[in-house]
């Protein structure tokens, strides 16, 4: 079995452990995805396991990619926003794209941002940082976050994205079409 990661395959290496009871654990180690399991564990629950578990390694390897404070101390000077006093990505975020804690000026942006183009990404980081003036999503929080000139279009990515529409991975395009 293999897996890919990013646009690598990897094999597949699966070690059934008696000590483990419920958790499933993966890891690349010498180019090979080490996947440990409990003892038992059906073969369909464990290759489900093993689908999630490349995934969320591809995700945490792509937002090594993507520097947060620097992409948020430019986005806030270019459209008149407070910088945040952190952002990172998060792994827990799985029906929210990004969240503030405006008290605090913390960010935090989901790693499932990470494989999709940078305008969305910045849309986001711009969402989050209009938080940081306003925090309920009332008028004048979108007239902040209408700043950013792609403010429509990646609303429609994002909401295409949870529909199921799409996948959110940015592709190649042709050489005759414009991003």
């Amino acid at each position: 079995m293999t897996e890919t990661i990013e646009g690598v395959s990897f094999p597949v290496r699966v070690t059934e452990s008696a000590r483990r009871k419920k958790t499933v654990s993966a890891k690349i180690v010498d180019g090979v995805l080490d996947v440990r399991v409990p003892v038992g564990l059906p073969r369909t629950v464990r290759d489900e396991h093993i689908r999630d578990l490349a995934t969320r390694l591809g995700r945490r390897r792509a937002t090594t990619q993507i520097d947060l404070n620097k992409r948020a101390k430019a986005l806030a000077k270019k459209y008149g926003l407070p910088a945040p006093t952190s952002i990172e990505w998060s792994s827990r975020q799985n029906t929210r794209w990004g969240s503030c804690t405006p008290a605090q000026g913390t960010v935090r942006i989901s790693d499932r941002l990470s494989g999709m183009p940078l305008w969305v990404v910045d849309f986001v980081i711009v969402h989050e940082l209009a938080h940081l003036v306003h925090p309920y999503h009332d008028a004048a929080f979108h007239t902040l976050v209408a700043r950013y000139p792609k403010t429509e279009r990646a609303e429609g990515f994002l909401e295409a994205v949870s529909l199921g529409f799409a996948d959110g991975v940015e592709r190649e395009k042709p050489f005759d079409q414009e991003a």
